[in-house]
């Protein structure tokens, strides 16, 4: 069974950066494709950028582009999101979530396994 166990969230002031991780305990059919997902108080849970296991390029949404890179290291069982130039817009709980069909990557009933979530705060 796969687990996912986010870290590194904190509090940091606009225009500065924050690298997030997602250890993942094995690499399945069930995590051909690993997201980041965040959700704000009173708001519904958007995806933030996708990376698919087999290759093909990584997909972000419009709101991030340019600011954020997901990576992953194999070596390391990890998947990365490298978040630069944050706005306070940016805060919220994010969650990395893993799926075996990759079709639709934002919507969340494609993931049938999520972490905990790391919180990050974006003071202005």
């Amino acid at each position: 069974q796969v687990t996912l166990v986010e870290s590194g969230g904190g509090s940091v002031q606009a225009g500065g950066s924050l690298r997030l991780s997602c250890a993942v305990s094995v690499y399945t059919y069930s995590t051909n494709c690993v997201a980041w997902f965040r959700q704000a108080p009173g708001k519904k849970r958007e995806g933030v950028a996708v990376i698919y296991t087999g290759g093909g390029r990584p997909r972000y949404v419009d709101s991030v582009k340019g600011r954020f890179t997901i990576s992953r290291d194999n070596a390391q069982n990890s998947v990365y999101l490298q978040m630069d130039s944050l706005k306070p817009e940016d805060s919220g709980m994010y969650y990395c979530a893993a799926a075996s069909a990759c079709g639709t990557w934002l919507l969340t009933t494609m993931y049938n396994t999520w972490g905990q979530g790391t919180q990050v705060i974006v003071s202005s």
